[in-house]
């Protein structure tokens, strides 16, 4: 163990190793200080379906992520390109303009050559087959700006960074967690106060990365920042997303920033455990409604289940879930999608019922039966029939003279057996954090940077507002986690000169 370390990186999860990697290129010695114990390694990434966002420009990209990837497969997929510009106006559009330009710049430009990066350092990835893509005539063609996932998912991400970390040289404390810094005579961050398992110790660092998530694992601080109801909600990861690196932040003088009142969520099964489990992962998300009709406890449907492509959505929608009655709702479904659902509603934990009859399944799951009925009637009679439906696209199949409407891919539900699933919502991340600048130092009120802090992943604020496009969290873990690290490599051996 050094007297000081160069680095000191406070978290585990995707932001977190990324930064510990970059710092390692570039510094001797680098700590990664963890809270939870090893059992619960990863932070949140381990629950995520290891989906990344990137801007990409055709196939060539693609095979340079994927280089075992076979002619016969290149052939059979139809990627098309997700240009810097679309991934760019997707931010914006589903942030209301509100984005940080230039975080969100640096998040377009860098996403394709860090997942090259992490692609040299031994992470490996593959289509997503499953998720991302429907069959289109000969061809598998996928949607919606994501294509690629880390092999293994959340948790093989995770695994993967970790082998990375470790084949660089990144020390790893577990059951270790970060209390407060500590600085010098001129105010400059110079280590880390920590509590372990030998107790409260002082921990020299000549910069310090804070990746240690947001406060979606805080029950006062959701109630207090989200608003009343909120500490009703499932956690969709670990328990020890609490807040505490914000805190660190903010009691040195970092200035607060991004939409401290929103927050990523999802519809979670109804009956998962208040935290994550670690062996069902993210499979008790329930994101394949845009196949079917959403409904609450009196059969009603409160939302526009095709407005985009689900990864447009299921962040607004997992919100909208507490907003009904018992903070609960229904994901109808007929048998002629029943093949197309992911695979996250096949899993034996799921809160789910199946009928012949409409009336059958609303009695089955609770619902208000002539409500439901009256509404799947209503339903089935607004709906366009002459347009084409098709899943992979949005395909414009509407429905006309209902509140609210379906945008996109509406189909009766007319054909037995009738499916239901039961949903509430289940919160993975908060949008509120800290600035940082275009280096990823943390800065004050008076946009100053405080010497030697830098931050990146979740508790970074000002990239989304009231939602996100999908797959941009990881991505940005990735991108602004590196450029944390390296900037904190660079400043720190500065001070070695």
């Amino acid at each position: 163990m050094p007297d000081r370390y160069d680095v000191i990186v406070v978290g585990a999860g995707n932001a977190a190793l990324c930064a510990a990697i970059a710092a390692k290129e570039t510094c001797e010695s680098v700590l990664v200080v963890e809270k939870a114990p090893e059992y619960f390694r990863g932070g949140n990434t381990y629950f995520t379906g290891g989906i990344i966002r990137f801007a990409f420009d055709g196939i060539e990209d693609i095979k340079a992520l994927i280089p075992d990837m076979s002619p016969t497969e290149v052939a059979n997929v139809d990627v098309g390109s997700y240009p810097q510009n679309q991934f760019y106006d997707d931010l914006m559009r589903v942030t209301q303009g509100r984005s940080d330009p230039e975080l969100a710049q640096i998040l377009v430009s860098q996403s394709l050559p860090t997942m090259l990066w992490l692609r040299e350092k031994g992470v490996r990835f593959v289509l997503s087959y499953g998720r991302q893509a429907f069959k289109d005539g000969d061809k598998y063609r996928f949607w919606g700006g994501l294509l690629v996932e880390a092999v293994g998912a959340g948790k093989g991400l995770s695994d993967q960074q970790f082998e990375a970390a470790q084949r660089s040289g990144v020390e790893v404390r577990y059951s270790t967690q970060g209390v407060s810094l500590l600085r010098d005579g001129m105010g400059r961050v110079c280590g880390l106060r920590v509590l372990g398992p030998g107790g409260f110790e002082e921990v020299p660092g000549r910069a310090v990365v804070l990746a240690a998530g947001g406060f979606e694992a805080n029950a006062e601080m959701r109630c207090r920042y989200l608003g009343p109801g909120w500490e009703l909600v499932k956690v969709r990861g670990i328990p020890y997303n609490t807040g505490d690196g914000i805190r660190m932040a903010l009691d040195i003088g970092a200035q607060a920033h991004g939409h401290w009142s929103s927050c990523h969520a999802v519809a979670w099964d109804m009956n998962a455990p208040p935290f994550g489990d670690r062996t069902i992962t993210e499979l008790y998300q329930k994101h394949s409604y845009p196949l079917g009709i959403i409904v609450n406890l009196e059969g009603k449907r409160f939302l526009d289940e095709g407005a985009d492509f689900r990864n447009y959505t299921y962040v607004t929608y997992g919100r909208a879930l507490l907003t009904q009655p018992q903070g609960l709702a229904f994901q109808i479904f007929d048998n002629k999608v029943k093949d197309m659902l992911r695979d996250e509603y096949r899993i034996p934990q799921v809160t789910m019922a199946q009928a012949d009859t409409i009336e059958e399944l609303a009695a089955r799951l609770d619902i208000d039966v002539a409500g439901m009925a009256r509404t799947v009637k209503e339903f089935n009679a607004s709906i366009r029939a002459d347009v084409p439906y098709n899943p992979a696209l949005k395909d414009g199949r509407c429905t006309v003279g209902i509140e609210p409407p379906k945008s996109n891919w509406a189909q009766p539900i007319d054909t037995p057996p009738y499916l239901g699933y039961a949903v509430t919502c289940g919160i993975t991340f908060t949008f509120g954090g800290v600035r940082i600048n275009g280096r990823g130092q943390v800065v004050t009120n008076s946009q100053e940077p405080i010497p030697g802090l830098y931050a990146a992943g979740e508790m970074v604020g000002g990239l989304f507002y009231y939602n996100y496009p999908g797959g941009s969290g990881l991505s940005a873990g990735m991108v602004f986690g590196r450029l944390a690290g390296a900037s904190a490599a660079r400043d720190a051996m500065a001070l070695k000169d």
